[in-house]
């Protein structure tokens, strides 16, 4: 069994740190979490909220209906009490009346706490005594949380829960609430999956502007560089930022940026830069809502296209798009390995759902353990930085390592001088194109899940991972035959394993439908795999409000 536990208010109020509070005792107590969040673009006012989904088996999606609304205003109050499920209960910080319970947050939190920013407690303690939960590993983890600031902080949150929860007495226990297993689980969301991965992976640069939905990754790695040794700098704008790790990749420096949209733009050019000098650099775009500046805080997947051809003139590149914190750490190691081996530039996919959300994991190797950046220790005497081979991947040297290392944004000849020889052009274009060809045989095939011999297959790629699995397992259970493909790697395809995988490839009867999801207008994957020859029919299932995908909202979409 699952429940959705729903926070909501202004900005300020204290959401995600309720949220949060939620989500790390349910963690420690044994239970399957995930959460998401929603929120505005403002730093006070306005409606956000903060779901939290608990279960006694994991889970893969948010849900659209609350079981629990814990409002803080007015507002939350209006706009989110029609998506409390039946049976479902409202806390409100005020007098209601029906299936509400009416608990001053606020004011109690000054009252016991001496302090409004308490009314976190509060809520957390009512929540758990609607639910019918001991309050101890709830103020067990308040010890945790707070020990740096002392007994008498800890003593005023606890008093907090424990009122909130006698607040809530007339109705405790009227939710059926899965048991805790007592077994603790960690949790990850995809910003710390990928930031830690960047750091054990050895990052030593990371040089960005802030940018919604980003920014995490970027202050992340800000907490830890002292702990990796890195340098981590805030860069005047993207395109400063970009040629940063375009000077720190000719030196030898796993170096890595983050950004949106927007800032991926000004980049571009930087892009072009690091394939003309075939430099090993990593880009993290994590994708909001354009054009402009269009949904700063919301989620979409309509980069795709742009980072798959982003850059003037042509030159390998790999772009990988994870699907969850789990896969967003391994994925990141291996982009920075794919950057180094084929000296290319690589840009991993995310987004505001996928960077936000929290959800159990295994635990991940916090260790240094570097890649390989594929350097020459000792370089020959007659060493040229592009000198012409089988697989485009020309012996890397790096200053200070004896050998002169000569680099041109101009058209080059082998050791790096400027030509406007056509033929040098030829042979040295031809060179950094078959780099593309070794990328695509070594591209990560699709994951499947669900039935082998399926009617219906859903083709989804990066967040909409999850979303599409709890849609296959709800459609299994209204007895249709489905199963989904997820791309963790959308490019280069490796169009034959993609076709079989289809069950296109002309051998047994493939699926009778084909139906692409993505948080976009366009259909920029469908359109992708009809580019390169692996799909030619297929229906869409797109979406671009700002809001993600639900397992329900896509197995209805797919039945409808």
């Amino acid at each position: 069994m699952d429940l959705l536990i729903r926070i909501a208010g202004e900005a300020g109020q204290g959401v995600q740190t309720t949220g949060g509070l939620l989500v790390s005792t349910f963690a420690r107590m044994g239970l399957h979490v995930f959460a998401t969040q929603s929120y505005l673009s403002r730093i006070r006012g306005g409606l956000n909220w903060y779901d939290v989904r608990i279960g006694d088996a994991p889970l893969f999606s948010g849900r659209e209906a609350a079981d629990l609304l814990v409002a803080m205003t007015p507002q939350a109050l209006a706009t989110l009490r029609p998506h409390v499920s039946d049976g479902g209960v409202v806390v409100f910080d005020g007098e209601c009346e029906g299936n509400c319970v009416g608990i001053a947050l606020e004011a109690v939190a000054k009252e016991v706490g001496g302090s409004a920013v308490m009314a976190n407690a509060v809520a957390a303690g009512a929540v758990f005594a609607l639910l019918g939960y001991d309050l101890a590993p709830l103020t067990e983890y308040l010890h945790v949380q707070f020990k740096k600031k002392g007994a008498e902080t800890i003593e005023k949150n606890v008093a907090c829960v424990e009122e909130g929860a006698r607040r809530a007495a007339s109705r405790a226990g009227s939710l059926a609430a899965p048991a805790p297993t007592g077994k603790a689980v960690t949790v990850s969301s995809g910003t710390e999956a990928v930031g830690l991965a960047a750091a054990a992976a050895g990052v030593k640069l990371a040089a960005s502007y802030p940018m919604t939905p980003s920014t995490g990754v970027f202050t992340y790695l800000a907490s830890v560089a002292d702990e990796y040794g890195m340098v981590v700098e805030q860069a005047e704008d993207e395109i400063a930022a970009v040629n940063m790790i375009c000077g720190a990749a000719y030196a030898g420096v796993p170096a890595m940026t983050t950004t949106s949209g927007g800032g991926f733009a000004l980049m571009v050019e930087g892009v072009s830069l690091a394939g003309m000098l075939e430099l090993p650099i990593l880009i993290l775009l994590s994708q909001r809502p354009g054009p402009a500046t269009g949904l700063p805080t919301r989620t979409g997947q309509q980069d795709l296209l742009f980072a798959v051809h982003a850059g003037h003139g042509e030159f390998a590149r790999a772009v990988f798009a994870p699907g969850s914190p789990e896969q967003a750490y391994h994925l990141t190691r291996r982009a920075l390995e794919t950057a180094h081996r084929w000296q290319s530039p690589v840009i991993l996919l995310l987004d505001q759902f996928l960077a936000d959300l929290v959800t159990d994991t295994p635990p991940l190797e916090a260790a240094l353990r570097p890649i390989d950046r594929h350097i020459l220790a000792r370089p020959p005497a007659d060493y040229v930085r592009y000198a012409v081979t089988d697989s485009g991947v020309s012996p890397r040297a790096v200053p200070g390592s004896g050998a002169f290392v000569v680099v041109d944004s101009d058209e080059h000849t082998e050791d790096g001088h400027i030509t406007e020889d056509l033929e040098a052009r030829v042979r040295l274009q031809d060179k950094r194109s078959r780099k593309a060809q070794g990328m695509r045989a070594e591209a990560l095939p699709p994951e499947r899940y669900g039935s082998p011999d399926a009617e219906t297959l859903l083709v989804c790629w990066g967040s909409t991972l999850g979303p599409c699995r709890e849609a296959v397992d709800r459609l299994a259970a209204g007895g249709a035959s489905a199963a989904m493909l997820h791309f963790g790697q959308v490019w280069p395809l490796d169009v034959a394993a993609v076709r079989k995988a289809m069950g296109r490839d002309g051998g047994a009867a493939g699926p009778k439908r084909i139906v692409v999801v993505e948080g976009n207008v366009e259909g920029q994957f469908a359109a992708l795999l009809r580019q390169v020859g692996a799909l030619t029919d297929c229906e869409r299932a797109c979406k671009y409000d700002g809001m993600p995908f639900t397992g329900e909202e896509i197995a209805e979409r797919v039945k409808a």
